[in-house]
């Protein structure tokens, strides 16, 4: 199938009646991807952390986009029983989820700390955390009228680096920073090629994307020295440029595009993949490699105790 390479933002078919959970929706690329779905018409669970940064978002939102459809709410994604608490209040409303984008992350987080169930905090947070939240929102999702609900799970292009790997999953034996973020986006990509075979095995009309974003400045960078972060926003907005809302467009486009393939990667198709109209880009070595994607998801079922509920025996083993 051909895709277009100058899709833009005025692409975007409309979402209304559609109902869409975006994590890391008070900041970045999180925020300008909710923005740009609840102008579409879509309502929008705007998912995070802190309740009051997720109301204020909500607030801007609501003077950026007159009559918005939004629901600030409070998701935790280092801890699973704020994972479980979220999914079961969406669950108590009973409405299909047609979207569901996991965005939030952390990077570079200077020393190895651990989540809320001893889990390295960057894995645990990137990976495990959104296997939970996709898993116990699945009813719902599966519950999406035609043409079936969208997972979009946002990965990086460093998840293609050699630091990007599945041994010492945990970092339990070395630590680094960036090698931990470049498992977990790894890991990101895994866990939706994964999701996609599952999906279609079972039969349902559910759809999994992977993207990246390229090369933007946003709340990630929170971690690094001051210094480099001003260096860094220097050398992006000065050679990159590129702004939140440019770096949404794979997420927007694998959300909402017809031409988005089940089980494909997206990214900027410019120079470099750093920005650039979103279209198809290449998947890590690893990633084909379906064996490995079994294997993070069994673990990740162990780790979470999270079992997707297929709806037949017939399903995925």
């Amino acid at each position: 199938m051909q895709h277009r390479h100058n899709w833009t933002i005025e692409d975007m078919p409309r979402q209304d009646g559609r109902l869409a959970v975006v994590t890391g929706a008070n900041s970045g690329i999180g925020y300008a991807t909710a923005r740009a779905l609840a102008k579409a018409g879509a309502e929008v669970v705007l998912a995070g952390r802190d309740p009051d940064r997720m109301r204020g978002a909500a607030e801007r939102m609501r003077a950026a986009v007159p009559g918005a459809h939004l629901r600030p709410e409070t998701l935790d994604l280092a801890d699973l029983s704020s994972v479980a608490a979220f999914a079961e209040r969406l669950g108590r409303v009973g409405a299909p989820v047609d979207v569901l984008v996991n965005n939030a992350a952390v990077m570079a987080i200077p020393h190895r700390r651990t989540t809320e169930d001893g889990f390295e905090l960057t894995v645990g947070t990137n990976h495990l955390g959104h296997f939970a939240l996709t898993g116990l929102l699945l009813p719902q999702l599966l519950r999406s009228s035609a043409p079936g609900a969208r997972v979009v799970t946002v990965s990086a292009a460093i998840a293609r680096s050699p630091l990007a790997d599945l041994e010492d999953f945990q970092s339990t034996r070395k630590y680094r920073p960036m090698g931990a973020y470049a498992k977990s986006k790894l890991a990101n990509v895994l866990f939706a090629l994964e999701l996609q075979r599952r999906a279609f095995t079972a039969r349902t009309s559910l759809t999994s994307v992977a993207v990246h974003p390229g090369t933007s400045m946003t709340g990630l960078q929170r971690h690094e020295p001051r210094v480099l972060q001003g260096l860094g926003r220097l050398v992006l907005e000065r050679f990159v440029g590129q702004s939140a809302d440019e770096a949404a467009l794979p997420s927007l486009f694998a959300a909402t595009a017809a031409t988005a393939e089940p089980g494909g990667f997206y990214g900027p198709t410019g120079r470099f993949e750093a920005r650039g109209a979103p279209g198809p880009v290449e998947l890590p070595t690893l990633a084909w490699d379906a064996g490995s994607a079994r294997g993070l998801w069994e673990t990740s079922e162990a780790l979470t105790k999270v079992h997707y509920p297929w709806p037949d025996a017939s399903g995925p083993p």
